[in-house]
């Protein structure tokens, strides 16, 4: 029974850590079979479009969705229309005249796919409005048409069914994701104000800060997605900009104290700020798990009694080191970085202080709508 019952844990645990790759995987399938049954019971020529298209605008979230919902009717239609138009108008019974065609039909719609990205499907719709007369003999006029109905099928049936079955919201995954950032963000302070005390080495220092970014590239999509929904009134969420960037600001921080530490501290200073430097990364480091967990539930960000004592004790150390003129026998390059460790720990100071605005604000909107 035990057995059974630690398999039933881990299956349960797998299933809530994939969730929404499972849900994006139910959704897929749905939004195929229904295409497809729609395009059987439409008599279309090419089902294979409905179904395709289906696929492609079903997305993790309802913002992607959407924004691959719109890209696809938008480049479609544009690609139908120009494809079409030549297609009736310059004649190409002959394998010449035909290819004629095709580069006339592709190359500026393939310039503009280039310039915007949001028009890729343009040139592929002509081709296919272009050449599919030559295998099911229809008119172009014809394949253009169902070529628009096929899509339009296809994209409203992925997008339907991304609102109402298991509909992932990316606004939840900007909380997840910014979770996960401040998370990152708590462990790479402790290794580099760690690094204070010995050095970091360029390429240790390179591997923090790329953790930190990649984990900032992802928030920033999802946070574009999230946008989406809230401008088109699927979410009425807080707006997911001034989270983003206080994250982003944060991460601005870690930047300069990691340049910092790239060449300890000289002794007569390490002797001094090393353990008010560990009591700072302990603090900064918990108040970010706890922020991302506040995040999370909703709640109110946590207290900030511990992250300005740990500040304000290093910023007195600072004064009375001055004061004894401890700083004014250091070198050049280590007077600069020990000043630019200052500044960045009290930029680290007034970013910490807009994250827990941020946090609350985000939790004053959960229990409005609760």
């Amino acid at each position: 029974m035990k057995r059974i019952a630690s398999a039933l844990l881990l299956a349960r645990a797998g299933l809530n850590r994939h969730r929404v790759q499972l849900g994006l995987a139910l959704r897929v399938t749905v939004a195929a079979m229904l295409s497809l049954a729609f395009a059987q019971y439409a008599e279309m020529r090419l089902p294979l479009w409905a179904v395709l298209t289906a696929v492609v605008v079903t997305q993790v979230s309802l913002g992607r969705s959407l924004r691959a919902t719109t890209d696809y009717l938008i480049g479609t239609v544009g690609g139908a229309v120009y494809g079409g138009t030549l297609a009736v108008l310059l004649p190409h019974q002959h394998e010449a005249s035909l290819l004629a065609v095709l580069a006339a039909a592709v190359a500026p719609l393939a310039l503009l796919a280039t310039i915007n990205p949001r028009l890729s499907v343009a040139p592929i719709t002509a081709i296919i409005v272009l050449l599919v007369p030559t295998i099911t003999h229809v008119t172009p006029l014809a394949s253009a048409v169902d070529r628009l109905l096929e899509v339009a099928v296809g994209a409203m049936t992925g997008f339907l069914v991304s609102c109402v079955l298991l509909p992932s919201r990316a606004h939840a995954q900007v909380v997840d994701a910014a979770a996960h950032a401040l998370e990152h963000m708590g462990r790479a302070l402790s290794l580099l104000l760690m690094g204070l005390a010995t050095g970091l080495d360029m390429a240790a220092a390179h591997r923090i800060q790329d953790g930190i970014g990649q984990s900032l590239v992802r928030l920033g999509a999802i946070g574009a997605e999230a946008e989406h929904e809230r401008t088109a009134h699927f979410a009425a969420r807080p707006d997911t900009g001034p989270l983003l960037r206080t994250l982003m600001r944060l991460r601005h921080d870690l930047v300069m104290i990691g340049r910092a530490a790239l060449v300890p501290l000289p002794p007569e200073l390490g002797v001094h700020l090393g353990g008010l430097l560990e009591k700072v990364a302990r603090a900064v480091a918990e108040y970010f798990a706890h922020s991302g967990t506040a995040l999370r539930s909703g709640q109110m960000p946590p207290p900030l009694e511990a992250v300005r004592a740990a500040l304000d004790a290093f910023a007195a150390e600072i004064t009375l080191l001055h004061g004894e003129g401890v700083t004014r026998s250091l070198a050049a390059d280590a007077a600069e970085r020990f000043f630019a460790l200052g500044f960045a720990l009290e930029q680290l100071r007034q970013n910490v202080g807009d994250l827990a605005r941020c946090v609350g604000e985000w939790a004053e909107d959960g229990a409005r709508r609760s």
